[in-house]
């Protein structure tokens, strides 16, 4: 982003502890494990304000793991790794089950698990092969070698730890319960570093910050050029019905190796998504928030093949800006130019697995240098 000379004559200079950009799931993480949990005085900044990029339109889906499947995760990663990340997404979701028990309002979250399922004979046996690596590590999971539902799929795995969350309500409560001051509607412009302080130009305010955190995500490369190439921005699409009379899919459904997934609502309607597989040309590396009619064709062919029974009109359809890491494993460090900023980004598309245990693990980098393990950007060199 930029700034006309103009627009800088409004900037206020301001001096503060620690400062958080992007208000999504990762920043008001960040922010409550920076002041609740290191006692930082820590103010939050977002370009728009809590929740409303990626964390507010997301699918909601709290899924175990990476964005593959485990015995894939191992082939890449190595075995040790796979499991860390697999039990950072279950310190995930003990965060945020703690912040919705703590809330002061009601998050919604329905905990019957989730339904990885495979729309072809060779991801069947993909799903048996990982239902094999999952059991091998006592990791609670249920294989089935048909479609438990009759909806034409050809296995299943069933995680029943995994589970859907309203994502918005989940965003704003965490950002609440942080107790940080939050200053929205405010872009970021520049960073630089001033004298053991980075200055960060935004448009209200000329911060001078001992620290600052970046929870950007997909829109960091448009941040510092450090994330050029690590960082990709990459468009998803969803649609919601009317409301139902029945529920056609008591869990969280993802198929196609993650690149489908569909659930009910908490107002009785059904959610799809997905559809970028089949037209990456125009959904990968992009920022621009917008419907494509080709992916909505896709998902309402595909709601008539695999959920014949939902016949209520689609209410509503949009679209979200998620950041995929060049390794697939989210991004945890702090700039090799400024020591003073940090990060945690590149959740590629499981931001709600991964997004907390990152931000604790990133904050604890920044403030006193602990490795961020199988995370941490030192595996790049």
């Amino acid at each position: 982003m930029t700034v006309s000379h103009w627009q800088r004559a409004e900037q206020k200079e301001r001096e503060i502890d620690l400062l958080v950009v992007g208000a999504g799931l990762a920043g008001g993480a960040a922010a409550y494990f920076a002041k609740q949990v290191h006692g930082r005085d820590v103010v939050v900044t977002d370009a728009r304000d809590v929740g409303l990029g990626a964390s507010g339109r997301n699918a909601g889906f709290m899924i175990s793991g990476l964005d593959t499947y485990y015995h894939r995760a191992i082939e890449e990663y190595g075995h040790d790794v796979a499991r860390e990340v697999w039990e950072m997404s279950r310190r995930s979701f003990s965060r945020w089950r703690e912040f919705i028990s703590n809330s002061a309002f009601q998050v919604p979250i329905d905990n019957s698990g989730s339904l990885l399922l495979a729309e072809t004979r060779e991801e069947a046996k993909e799903l048996e092969l990982a239902a094999r690596a999952l059991s091998a590590d006592r990791i609670d999971i249920e294989y089935y070698s048909h479609d438990p539902m009759g909806r034409g799929y050809y296995a299943a795995i069933e995680q029943p730890l995994d589970a859907g969350v309203q994502p918005y309500l989940l965003a704003k409560t965490v950002m609440a319960q942080s107790g940080a001051e939050l200053i929205a509607n405010n872009e970021l412009y520049r960073l630089e570093e001033d004298k053991g302080a980075v200055r960060v130009h935004t448009r209200k305010f000329l911060f001078k910050a001992r620290y600052v955190m970046l929870c950007t995500n997909a829109y960091s490369p448009m941040i510092d050029p450090y994330f050029v190439g690590k960082v990709l921005p990459m468009r998803a699409q969803c649609l919601v019905t009317e409301p139902l009379d029945h529920v056609p899919l008591p869990y969280c459904g993802y198929s196609d190796y993650g690149y489908m997934y569909y659930r009910s609502t908490f107002d009785g309607r059904f959610l799809l998504g997905g559809g970028r597989k089949q037209h990456q040309s125009d959904e990968n590396d992009t920022t621009e928030d917008r419907l494509n009619p080709k992916v909505h064709a896709f998902l309402d062919r595909y709601l008539a093949k695999y959920f014949p029974d939902v016949k209520a009109p689609v209410a509503h359809r949009w679209s979200g800006i998620m950041g995929f890491s060049c390794d697939g494993l989210p991004l945890v460090g702090t700039l090799p130019h400024m020591p003073r900023v940090g990060f945690a980004v590149g959740y590629t598309g499981h931001g709600l697995a991964l997004a907390a245990a990152s931000a604790e693990r990133a904050v604890d980098k920044l403030l006193h240098g602990i490795s961020a393990g199988a995370v941490d950007v030192a595996r790049f060199g």
